[in-house]
């Protein structure tokens, strides 16, 4: 598990910030819309990488415990913080151009706490070889909205194009959502 500088342990558990375990995917059945079982990297997400993971406790999140839950802040992140988004057509000239200057930023700045998977696990062969690179803040938000909505690999080499896990699913809102939140956070 991760490391939170703040006292460096894993989690941040020196501070309560959470723990490190292991993770407990869901057996639940998918859908008959998805008619493979043990083909796709997307299965059983995240242990076909890994298999421990912060488990944050109170108004901690993050993949290390290390930021405020969404809706709050200050440092031990106890303070509600209320948001609200002004609509793209209401906002006045330097607000669109503060806009466009963060989105500029993004696609400028490497990601300090992420890299993405430039390679299937099959193709990493179990992880023995690596395949990961850095990615600018921008692109990563890319790459998460592809991960989730690529087609699936079969293992004969041909590709399965009728799923979207990210839009042709329950989690179509939920999952907008988060990613929405993940994007403004950064």
């Amino acid at each position: 598990c991760p490391v939170w500088s703040g006292d460096n342990s894993s989690c941040g558990e020196v501070s309560g910030r959470g723990v490190c375990q292991d993770v407990v995917p869901s057996n639940s059945p998918v859908g008959a819309q998805f008619p493979f079982s043990g083909i796709d990297d997307r299965e059983n997400w995240p242990i076909v990488f890994y298999n421990r993971t912060c488990q944050c406790q109170g108004n901690f999140m993050g993949y290390n415990c290390g930021e405020c839950r969404f809706g709050y802040t200050g440092p031990n992140c106890t303070v509600r913080r209320n948001m609200i988004r002004k609509e793209i057509f209401r906002m006045t000239t330097a607000e669109k151009d503060k806009l466009i200057a963060y989105l500029n930023l993004a696609k400028r700045t490497t990601s300090p706490d992420y890299v993405i998977a430039t390679g299937t696990y099959e193709q990493m062969n179990n992880g023995s070889n690596p395949m990961f690179s850095d990615i600018n803040v921008y692109d990563l938000f890319v790459w998460l909205h592809y991960y989730a909505s690529r087609d699936a690999f079969l293992e004969d080499g041909s590709v399965w194009a009728n799923i979207d896990f990210a839009h042709e699913a329950p989690g179509f809102l939920p999952w907008h959502r988060f990613f929405l939140l993940l994007w403004e956070r950064e």
